[in-house]
């Protein structure tokens, strides 16, 4: 489908890939992975048309489309969420008004006989076809499904986009990508944006209805349930595993521990040549050995290593004082924004060492509660922070607080203290600021560069209660496990408010779930919760099926069990369609005895009415229509009864 031949990328004649080949086949389904910088946006980049290679070329095969979205994109203002999401049909619209034209002409002529006319009767025809089979009439009912799927509701459509935040925006741009129905699909971590029930709504359109993908994601649960291959960008080359991600790291392992004996057998050789080069350099009888060895050195081909990672950086939060038994407490918290009521009468109590996490929808109130317990915003009822609590908070705004006059190095070396200041060159490159990077000035790093900086200072700060909003939106693999590790470990109470469900297995004994103006406690871990929500949500249609998903630690039994998982998913999502089905028919054929019942029951009252007066007192035929109908109505009732009864067992 498309052939990617030799592809060579440099910045600067320093070469970020050479020779690159690969070939993407229908219904694949692509990780994209390698370390920060090493290509792998500029690869879809190339892939999509959108930058040219300094060598080799992408083929794609006749009538074949790609889709593209980026991590960032310019975006329109100037129209509402409806018709922004309705451009992705502008070929469906451009075909419908071609069909009414030709519809108007054909009622316009009366040249029944001829030629002419009956071309074009064919060509309505064909038109007709096409526009039918693209799905034309129905394109709004899966549009309004598709952006209800991403998180809008019915109400947000009339909304111009420019009341949304970036983040919904791209939102709107993922609907219209996915609505055109590309063969290609390439996606630059679209999660950075969801919630977890739109990540688990994308999983299920992309096994369900996508053709061949390829994604960049740092979100390891994502692209282990939507992914069976996975490309590895490393050393300039890449790597190509017919795996998922948790089985690629397995395999991964495995290779390099292989490239290590290798490299340490072959410089072995290489010293042991130049030793005997050294020693008989000047001895004539050995003269055509010593050339013999020193060509042999030139030709060798040096064996590389793929980079490692420092994701196995140790980092253990500093001590701190022991705060109260209750860190925090809540009764019937509540806030409004003018009519509208964000959250009310939120009860919870949080003991001290518990690490819990809040989910949700966005706009549903996570971090909206995070600022009343920082006492940021007014709120009503009570709440009380406790005895001895030192808050260490992190927030998207947490980056706009650094200085900007120092260094990365300098940011970090004065909040260190002791052992870790030796290692803190390890530990901003765990967070992506190695080599020269740790040594630029606040000022000209990114806003999530910013992020990440600000992550690493608080993980160093001495506190006892930790709040962590979306901490882990600009951190890849490697730098969320060292976080998540460092997390695990400390001793004091942890909030996490995060759509990462990787980041959050493992992590948090309780969910608090936010929606609908409440908070609902659950008490277990992330995939208990969503086990429950699935359960609750059995009968709807449009919610993913994600919580046999569950990842586990890269070993081989757990990959085994987590690509059973996988298939048993796609086996439960079939069932739910199917019993979907079942109940929508249950459901009808109780509605029509319901119908029926109302029917009857309204003759039988009318000549029962008859029946009173001194003239239907003496017609006979009104007695015989009377037991009749009494019949048929104990006969329908029976039936609604059975059919009733076929519905709460689905319904269960």
């Amino acid at each position: 489908m498309v052939s990617i031949d030799q592809l060579s990328v440099e910045f600067s004649a320093r070469p970020l890939f050479t020779d690159v080949s690969f070939v993407i086949n229908p219904k694949e389904r692509i990780a994209l992975v390698g370390k920060n910088g090493a290509g792998k946006s500029t690869l879809l980049k190339i892939i999509a048309g959108m930058q040219q290679p300094t060598r080799g070329c992408v083929s794609l095969q006749r009538d074949v489309t790609v889709g593209y979205l980026p991590q960032v994109m310019v975006l329109s203002d100037e129209r509402t969420v409806m018709e922004e999401a309705e451009t992705a049909f502008a070929h469906i619209r451009e075909m419908q008004e071609r069909i009414e034209r030709l519809n108007k002409e054909l009622a316009e002529r009366t040249d029944y006989d001829s030629e002419d006319y009956m071309e074009l009767v064919e060509r309505f025809t064909h038109e007709n076809d096409r526009y039918q089979m693209m799905g034309g009439q129905n394109y709004r009912a899966e549009l309004e499904r598709t952006l209800q799927g991403l998180g809008f509701k019915r109400e947000d459509f009339d909304r111009p986009t420019s009341e949304f935040s970036g983040g919904w925006r791209m939102r709107i741009e993922l609907a219209k990508l996915l609505l055109q129905k590309p063969d290609l699909l390439l996606l630059d971590e679209p999660t950075n944006h969801l919630d977890i029930g739109s990540i688990q709504w994308l999983e299920q359109f992309i096994a369900t209805k996508a053709n061949a993908v390829m994604l960049v994601s740092h979100d390891r649960a994502f692209i282990n349930n939507v992914t069976n291959r996975t490309i590895e960008i490393t050393c300039g080359r890449i790597n190509d595993y017919k795996v998922k991600y948790d089985q690629y790291m397995v395999l991964r392992a495995e290779r390099r521990e292989q490239q290590l004996r290798a490299y340490e057998n072959q410089q072995k050789e290489i010293q042991e040549t130049k030793d005997f080069i050294e020693r008989f350099r000047y001895k004539p009888t050995k003269s055509n050995q010593v050339q013999s060895r020193m060509k042999a050195l030139e030709k060798m081909v040096l064996i590389e290593v793929d980079e490692i990672d420092t994701s196995r950086l140790h980092l253990k939060f500093p001590p701190c004082l022991r705060s109260g038994d209750y860190p925090l407490i809540c009764k019937e918290v509540g806030k409004r924004y003018g009519e509208h009521q964000v959250f009310s009468d939120v009860n919870l109590t949080i003991k001290r060492g518990e690490k819990v996490a809040f989910v949700g929808n966005n706009g549903e109130g996570k971090s909206t509660l995070v600022k009343c317990i920082m006492n940021e915003i007014p709120f009503d009822g009570e709440l009380k922070v406790g005895h001895n609590v030192q808050i260490g908070y992190f927030a998207q705004n947490q980056a706009q607080l650094l200085d900007g006059n120092i260094t990365v190095f300098d940011t970090i070396d004065r909040v260190a203290k002791g052992e870790i200041r030796l290692k803190i060159r390890d530990l901003l490159g765990a967070f992506m600021f190695g080599g020269e990077a740790s040594d630029k000035y606040v000022k000209v790093l990114s806003g999530g560069e910013r992020s990440r900086l600000a992550m690493i200072k608080l993980l160093l700060e001495p506190v006892n209660f930790l709040i962590l909003d979306e901490p882990t939106n600009h951190l890849d693999m490697q730098s969320k496990d060292v976080l998540k590790n460092a997390v695990k470990e400390f001793d004091g109470t942890v909030i996490v408010v995060s759509h990462d469900r990787d980041f959050l297995d493992g992590l948090v004994s309780r969910v608090y779930e936010f929606g609908g103006g409440k908070v609902r406690e659950h008490i277990g871990g992330i995939y208990e919760f969503l086990r429950t929500k699935e359960l609750e949500n059995e009968g709807m249609t449009g919610v993913g099926n994600d919580v046999n998903h569950r990842q586990a630690e890269a070993t081989p039994a757990k990959v085994e069990e987590s690509v059973k998982a996988v298939s048993a998913s796609a086996l439960s999502y079939e069932e739910m369609k199917e019993r979907n089905k079942r109940i929508k028919k249950a459901e009808k054929a109780v509605a029509d005895c319901e119908a029926r019942i109302e029917k009857l029951e309204g003759d039988i009252a009318a000549i029962e009415a008859r029946l009173a007066t001194p003239e239907g007192a003496t017609d006979m035929s009104l007695f015989t229509q009377h037991g009749d109908l009494k019949k048929q109505l104990d006969q329908v009732v029976e039936e609604w009864e059975t059919a009733s009864l076929a519905l709460e067992e689905l319904k269960g």
